[in-house]
This record gives structure tokens, C-alpha cells and sequence, in this order.
């Protein structure tokens, strides 16, 4: 990965750490983002932390315009930003965890690829990679808002890995089961660690696909469910 300018959003989560690192590791400028990212978080020149906040239309515009003045490009686009709320039946699910699952788990994907494709085809190339969820094609119940907005990142992903083939640009979505993270162990404290998915293998994943070696890798939905199969 050495030259390539790779954004990974929700830079500092559970998942984002490894992945971030994941590519400083591999010989990237990273650059990293969240709503409360600092610099601080990697000690490494080749990270750059600009917060965020991707959600809205403005806030994934400015950072993708950003981005391309100080880097002058985006090669890879890793998305780790998302949010987990459960407990209610869809009968009972509020306005306010429906919202809420949709602006973290599918418009921050939304507005952050539609600012950053036409620079990405401009340049005749690019890697998208983006964290869904199991739950997107396996949903269970008293997570509706949740599934549903895991899923509808799967349609999102698959559908700009079609429009973009042409420009050399993949996309690519990766469902994980549950990770091994500090906010899982505290939100699930006597379960089975042990079938859980380690994130530094979902960032390994996330490495490959961005490179060479999955360039012939598009608009793949990819399983990573750990020993809970």
C-alpha cells in the first residue's frame, strides 16, 4: 500500500483502530476520521486525523474536500463507521433508533461515497470497502432498524461496484459476526468469546481487498462470521 492515500472512517471505533493500523502498517498515508478522531490517536507520520461528521450531506462533503486538497487524491475508501441498537420489536421500534441506525449505518456511506466517486473516477481508479453487518442478510429478531440498515448498505456498496466497473473502481462489503471488541465484551458479558471474529482479522481482509491482490474482486458480499457458523 505504499503511496496510497487511504481514508478510514470511524478511525478510532472498535474496528477502525485495527484497520487504520492495518494500513499504516502496510505503507499508507492514512488519513482518519470520526467525530472525535485526534491526531494523537496514532503515533505515526503517515496518519492524519480530521474529524467529522459524515452523516450529513455537509459534513462528508467538507471532509472529502479536504482530503483531496491536502492529498490531492483518494485512493481507498475504508468505512467502519456504524452503531448498534437493539431490544425492540419493529412494532415498538422509536423514530429516534430508527433514525439513528439509518444516518450511522447508511447515510454516512451514502454521503460519503457520493462526494468522493467523482474524484475517484477522475482518477481512473479506487478501492471501496465497507463493514456491514451478519445481520444484513441474516436478521433476527428485535433488531429491525438495524438489519434493515445494515442491509441496505449491502444494496448500496453492490450497486456502486456496478456503476463504477467501467472506471476501474471496486466495492466491496464485508459482515462480520460479532466482534471481539471492549463495547461487545461490556455489552455481552457471559458470552462465548472464543467464536467471536477478531478484528485484526477483519482489517487483514480489509488490507487485501484494497490491494493488488483483490483488484479482480467487485461488488462482493463477503462472510466473516468466526467459529458461530
Amino acid at each position: 500500500m505504499k503511496g496510497k492515500v487511504v481514508l478510514v472512517t470511524g478511525a478510532n471505533g472498535g474496528l477502525g483502530v485495527f484497520v487504520a493500523q492495518a494500513f499504516l502498517d502496510a505503507g499508507a498515508t492514512v488519513i482518519g476520521t470520526s467525530r472525535k478522531v485526534q491526531q494523537s490517536d496514532f503515533e505515526n507520520p503517515a496518519f492524519t486525523a480530521i474529524p467529522a461528521e459524515i452523516s450529513t450531506p455537509e459534513g462528508a462533503s467538507g471532509l472529502v474536500d479536504q482530503v483531496i486538497a491536502r492529498f490531492g487524491r483518494i485512493d481507498v475508501i475504508a468505512h467502519t463507521v456504524g452503531a448498534f441498537a437493539g431490544g425492540q420489536s419493529i412494532a415498538d421500534t422509536d423514530d429516534a433508533t430508527f433514525h439513528k441506525m439509518f444516518d450511522l449505518n447508511f447515510n454516512s456511506a451514502f454521503y460519503l461515497l457520493r462526494a468522493a466517486i467523482p474524484a475517484m473516477r477522475k482518477a481512473g481508479d479506487g478501492r471501496i470497502v465497507a463493514i456491514g453487518s451478519r445481520a444484513a442478510m441474516d436478521p433476527g429478531p428485535h433488531v429491525g432498524a438495524y438489519s434493515a440498515s445494515k442491509a441496505a448498505l449491502v444494496s448500496l456498496i453492490r450497486t456502486v461496484a456496478a456503476e463504477n466497473k467501467d472506471a476501474g473502481i471496486t466495492a466491496n462489503v464485508i459482515l462480520p459476526g460479532t466482534m471481539d471488541t471492549p463495547a461487545n465484551r461490556t455489552a455481552i458479558p457471559n458470552a462465548d468469546v472464543s467464536k467471536w471474529v477478531q478484528p485484526a482479522s477483519v482489517a487483514s481482509l480489509v488490507v487485501w481487498l484494497a490491494g493488488e491482490a483483490g483488484k479482480d474482486v467487485n461488488g462482493a458480499v463477503v462472510p466473516v462470521y468466526g467459529k458461530d457458523v
